[in-house]
């Protein structure tokens, strides 16, 4: 890519703008990060000693009075204002990136689809873990048919956190968009519909399990898809034995791997992506066999596919330079949206929803 960057508006520098966008967005080529929205001065130090020549803004209003000196507006505010804020900047004339959830509900989801597709604007759901590197790692198995069939995907995000943090994330007003069914588990539904395609049916299991606690910390999903396979989720603050990430049986071999993409350490740790980003050390690579557990020694190591967020902003900016597809359509997360919206009636009145 050549010519001028595509400025960036970015709002929001809470834990998602400040560790994953803007990091990420300023190590793509072609774009430039030029204004980070927050009222925390805090946090306002912060953007300004690690992006020195980015503007600030207080609020979005003021971000929105010169829309027309942007090129792409990046939503990482709390889930409340994702599609009030997408809303505004889609009227503004401004392709967008929202953070996951793009909405509360599925029906908002298409709505903002809906109004992008009417303005012919780019609208992107930021969904980082489809270039996780255990993710890219599957992929490329079941490309080649290493597995076979895949009957059963067993897919863990659990951290062992016995006690509520706080915050929005945590909140038990429904207003906020808050719980692991709608914060990790959108993650891990958008990777099985990637991964399965479309779910036929949805069971789910939603605990409070924390003393406390306000909303889910504790959740499992069955999902039935259309093509056969089975999907069991499990999303949980409240696991003190992890297990395996991934656990995929198919009917020629399973795929068995253990521990979290490196990336969101890395960003924390204040790392930046250039050589040797997102890689693991042998000893974390996964296992493929039959008829054996790999905690014995079953099966073959897999080496890990690079983990690579990059890819994501780096395939946002060719969309928007050079038209080519967009990375994560809103149509795409509506879909996720509707079995996210199922698990919960499904939990709520303990039945399975057909979709």
């Amino acid at each position: 890519m050549t010519g001028t960057p595509l400025r960036v508006g970015l709002v929001g520098y809470g834990l998602a703008g400040s560790v994953f966008h803007a990091p990420l967005i300023a190590a793509t080529e072609g774009l430039a990060l030029d204004t980070v929205v927050t009222s925390n001065p805090e946090r306002q130090q912060q953007a300004r000693a690690e992006f020195p020549d980015v503007r600030l803004a207080a609020t979005p209003d003021e971000l929105f009075a010169r829309a027309e000196e942007l090129d792409l507006i990046v939503v990482a505010s709390p889930n409340k204002t994702h599609v009030p804020l997408a809303t505004t900047a889609l009227k503004a004339g401004l392709p967008v990136v929202v953070d996951k959830p793009v909405a509360g509900t599925a029906a908002e989801a298409r709505e903002l689809a809906a109004l992008a597709e009417e303005r012919e604007l780019l609208l992107s759901v930021f969904q980082n873990r489809r270039w996780d590197n255990d993710f890219l790692t599957l992929r490329k198995l079941l490309n080649e048919g290493e597995l076979g069939d895949v009957w059963r995907f067993e897919s863990r995000f659990e951290r062992w956190r016995p006690k509520p943090k706080g915050g929005w994330r945590e909140s038990g007003d429904p207003a906020e968009i808050g719980g692991l069914l709608y914060d990790l588990g959108s993650h891990v539904v958008d990777q099985a519909l990637v991964l399965f395609g479309p779910a036929a049916s949805v069971y789910a299991e939603t605990d409070i399990r924390r003393p406390g606690a306000e909303t889910d910390d504790d959740t499992f999903i069955a999902i039935t898809h259309t093509s056969g396979v089975r999907s069991h989720l499990y999303v949980s603050a409240t696991t003190a034995q992890l297990g395996p990430r991934f656990r995929v049986l198919g009917s020629l071999a399973g795929y068995v791997k253990y521990g979290l993409d490196p990336q969101e350490a890395a960003l924390r740790d204040g790392r930046r992506p250039g050589p040797g980003w997102g890689t693991e050390d042998e000893s974390l690579w996964g296992r493929v066999g039959s008829g054996e557990s790999p905690v014995t020694g079953g099966g073959r190591a897999e080496p890990t596919l690079p983990g690579d967020y990059p890819a994501y902003y780096a395939a946002v900016a060719k969309a928007l330079l050079e038209g080519a597809p967009n990375p994560v359509t809103a149509r795409e997360a509506a879909a996720a949206l509707d079995v996210l919206e199922a698990a919960r009636r499904s939990a709520r009145e303990k039945v399975t929803v057909t979709l």
